[in-house]
């Protein structure tokens, strides 16, 4: 008889504990993924629009694409622009390039890139002629040290971008270029 009591205790000991794990699963488990859910959608940026309406918050024009301060706005007396829409842009395009880039492998990859860059003034035009070829020696040399992995997705073509931004105003001193613009890149 007292082996009897000590196996009843047993199974209840055993139950108490598989209740104690599925209690722990069908509630901790669920909170733990809606947490880590919303820090995904917060980090990732999906939870932007949420969290801007929850503040009470508009998003700000600088944050989107086109820039809503630069767009004309037609109202009933005729276009309104706005008073912080820029000047005249001003673009130098840099003649075609094509270099091979580097691969591990026999096979020859190329890039053939077109850009052009926004200059801060008018003035900028003589410099960015002076220094051209050290310009074009700075992009092929850079760009021949890419690799393939390095100019895929946005995150590439920013750093690339970037890079150049960087490599032009080294060459173009003391004049400034404001922007690096890509009017055609192929990769082969």
């Amino acid at each position: 008889m007292a082996e009897e009591d000590f196996e009843d205790e047993e199974i209840e000991f055993g139950e108490g504990g598989g209740n104690r794990r599925r209690m722990l699963l069908m509630v901790v488990l669920p909170i733990v993924l809606v947490i880590g859910g919303g820090a995904v959608a917060y980090f990732t940026g999906l939870a932007d629009p949420l969290v801007a309406m929850l503040s009470g918050s508009e998003p700000e024009a600088e944050e989107m694409d086109g820039s809503l301060a630069d767009i004309a706005v037609e109202d009933e007396g005729g276009p309104v622009v706005s008073s912080s829409a820029p000047s005249t842009a001003l673009f130098y395009d840099l003649p075609e390039m094509l270099v091979n880039i580097n691969t591990a492998g026999r096979a020859k990859n190329f890039l053939k890139i077109r850009v052009s860059l926004e200059l801060a003034n008018e003035a900028d035009i003589n410099r960015v002629d002076t220094v051209l070829p050290r310009i074009i020696d700075n992009f092929q040399v850079y760009l021949r040290e890419l690799r393939l992995e390095d100019l895929q997705g946005a995150a590439g073509m920013y750093r690339l971008r970037e890079e150049l931004l960087n490599r032009v105003n080294a060459a173009v001193r003391p004049a400034q270029v404001k922007d690096v613009l890509f009017k055609e890149m192929i990769v082969q």
